[in-house]
């Protein structure tokens, strides 16, 4: 899962990203609104975390610039604000969920992963297609009930497939979404993962099919069994 945080407390900053990535969110950082207005527009994110105090923009003003280009991606608020007036404020303006400094990391995390089922169509955080669960929370997979081991990189891309399920992700997509534009290889390097993540799965569900390919375009999960 990858996300946008835009705050321009280095300390604040260096602590949250680091024990978000600790956790398994890709994390990229903008240290004020124009840089985060930048990124946004380059990036495909799963969630933006905004601080209100920025030293270019007020936050709820770069809010709203999101939300003036339709851009429908999830926004937590972390402010040092406590009124209620601005909560409102700040809902009604197209945030998603608002949160007061300091908090608990934890809650953070919950609330992350409740924001992306939601903005998805999932009740839970355990989506199932077809023989296959995947635990958004734990970042686990399991076919027929046994888990099954990806690394990193497969375990990235299974989840936006499925988050994204029927969709087709682009490779250029994929390459954004695992690299975030540093050190990218090249195309072919997406073609290898998804073999390998294929194979894994099939071999655990006994040949069964998960991952579509979409000849020129890219990869599709199609099946949704449950939501809830």
């Amino acid at each position: 899962m990858r996300i946008l945080l835009i705050d321009d407390d280095a300390m604040f900053v260096d602590n949250l990203s680091s024990m978000l990535r600790k956790e398994g969110f890709q994390t990229d950082v903008a240290v004020n609104g124009d840089d985060g207005l930048a990124q946004n527009e380059i990036y495909d994110y799963q969630v933006i975390i905004l601080d209100l105090e920025l030293p270019d923009i007020d936050g709820q003003k770069l809010l709203s610039k999101i939300r003036s280009r339709h851009d429908k991606t999830p926004v937590i608020i972390l402010s040092g604000h406590d009124a209620i007036e601005k909560q409102v404020q700040c809902i009604g303006d197209g945030a998603d969920d608002f949160m007061t400094k300091p908090f608990h990391f934890q809650e953070l995390i919950v609330r992350l992963h409740a924001i992306v089922r939601r903005c998805n169509g999932f009740a839970k955080n355990t989506l199932n297609f077809g023989d296959v669960t995947l635990d958004l929370a734990a970042n686990d997979v399991h076919v027929r009930g046994e888990r099954v081991h990806l690394t990193s990189k497969e375990y990235q891309m299974l989840e936006l497939l499925c988050l994204r399920h029927g969709k087709v992700v682009s490779k250029e997509h994929f390459l954004d979404h695992l690299y975030g534009g540093l050190d990218e290889p090249e195309m072919k390097i997406i073609d290898v993962f998804i073999c390998k993540l294929r194979k894994k799965i099939e071999d655990a569900s006994v040949g069964s099919s998960l991952i579509k390919t979409v000849w020129g375009r890219g990869y599709r999960i199609d099946e949704v069994t449950s939501r809830r």
